[in-house]
């Protein structure tokens, strides 16, 4: 399946050795392989598996052209006139490379979906804590929106208790009063307003992913390595030497294009100048995905190549009665069961060893794809969670601006009340 997914396509030409030339055509990246496939043919070249590949450099074929050469365990393959220049293709294909050896799930690893009753008692369990922790933060966001509505309303009261403020002042002295009646007045209170906007708690925020990603800004030909943080309140981005290029708060971001399960674009759009716009592409990128899909899930758009993983990940759950803290125990047992076996039917002899790998595997608390699942809705928990704690943290200095604006509403009419039986 990873096979038919097209990472990337550039425009190239190949050196084939046996027959002394070089032959045009298109150098693809999937996430599992590379190959090269001619243009007038249509004949696949060479294709090899990342993981063969011992070293990718920049080299120089008869010292004038600029070409790459990718090192295999039985061969070494040229390739030039890369577009749009050798650097991009480059960096490309060293992040895959790099994340294909740092990756425990080669090729190898992808075996059959099977399922435990631990494992779907465990997903039921996230399925269900995720179900109430997204309608939570829903309430959370209403009860935000209320908070903002009073704070509008209490600035409008203040701002027309100084419209009256004035007019009393006009009523206690007149312009047209010969004797001076203003010298008479208590001097202005000058003491600068409180502010009232609630500041945002940017020095509390919560990392829920850092993967390293591969960053195209404005062109296709600036492209750099750095890296994605995903935080509770927005996404930052930065290079490889950890200098933040620029950092997109949650309402600040107006949508996120997801074109391949590996690659994406961030925009922010504005009137009268350039947008600010990233295309990020990572190895990494399909577990970024969903917590892309929580955080802006108003503001993101499959692209047409993405389609089928929309599809592929909402399967429903069934939600189960016991308690995570249960399953969780009852995880440790079998785990404890399970390490426990060796031990005690250790007999000498070819047979045992096979006995023993048996009974582990009938004894397998959870399938490599549920582990994978559960890692999943696992980080979708942390991002839900941190979000709440965020909105909890800034309701929390909402009411306390809240309380301190009432409060002085109150003394104020209570002050403009006096003064104006005093006119009466």
């Amino acid at each position: 399946m990873n096979e038919d997914i097209r990472i990337h396509t550039w425009p190239g030409s190949y050196y084939v050795s046996s027959e002394k030339r070089w032959v045009p055509g298109k150098l693809s990246l999937t996430p599992v392989s590379v190959r090269f496939t001619a243009d007038k043919s249509g004949e696949l070249l060479v294709g090899f598996h990342l993981s063969s590949i011992s070293e990718i450099k920049k080299e120089s074929s008869n010292f004038i052209f600029s070409s790459l050469t990718i090192l295999e365990t039985h061969a070494k393959h040229w390739f030039s006139s890369l577009q749009p220049n050798r650097n991009v293709v480059f960096n490309i294909l060293e992040h895959f490379w790099r994340e294909q050896l740092l990756s425990s799930e080669g090729a190898g690893a992808q075996a059959l979906p099977s399922q435990t009753s631990k494992g779907k008692e465990l997903t039921g369990l996230l399925t269900g804590s995720q179900k109430r922790l997204e309608d939570t933060a829903k309430v959370l966001e209403h009860q935000g929106e209320q908070f903002d509505n009073i704070m509008k309303g209490l600035n409008k009261i203040e701002s027309e208790m100084d419209v009256a403020d004035r007019l009393l002042s006009e009523l206690e002295s007149p312009s047209w009063w010969p004797f001076g009646g203003r010298l008479l007045k208590s001097p202005v209170d000058t003491k600068p307003k409180e502010a009232h906007l609630v500041p945002d708690p940017k020095n509390k925020d919560g990392v829920i992913l850092r993967i390293p990603v591969i960053i195209t800004e404005r062109t296709d030909s600036n492209v750099r390595p750095g890296k994605l943080t995903l935080l509770a309140s927005g996404l930052e981005i930065s290079d490889s030497s950890s200098q933040v290029l620029h950092r997109f708060d949650k309402k600040d971001v107006d949508d996120v294009k997801i074109h391949t399960p590996y690659e994406i674009s961030v925009r922010q759009r504005f009137i009268g100048k350039p947008d600010i716009s990233y295309r990020l592409l990572s190895a990494k990128m399909p577990e970024a995905i969903p917590v892309f899909e929580m955080q802006f899930s108003k503001k993101v758009q499959f692209m047409e190549d993405a389609l089928g993983l929309v599809g592929a990940r909402k399967t429903p759950q069934e939600e189960a009665g016991p308690s995570i803290w249960h399953a969780a125990t009852g995880l440790l047992g079998s785990v404890m069961q399970a390490g426990s076996i060796p031990s005690s039917s250790s007999s000498p002899g070819a047979g045992g060893g096979s006995q023993q790998a048996q009974l582990q595997k009938q004894k397998e608390v959870v399938s490599e794809s549920e582990a994978q699942e559960l890692r999943r809705m696992l980080r979708k928990l942390k991002s839900l969670a941190l979000e709440t704690e965020t909105e909890l943290e800034r309701q929390d200095e909402a009411l306390d601006v809240i309380t301190s604006s009432v409060d002085r509403a109150t003394t104020n009419i209570d002050k403009q009340n006096r003064r104006i039986k005093k006119l009466t």
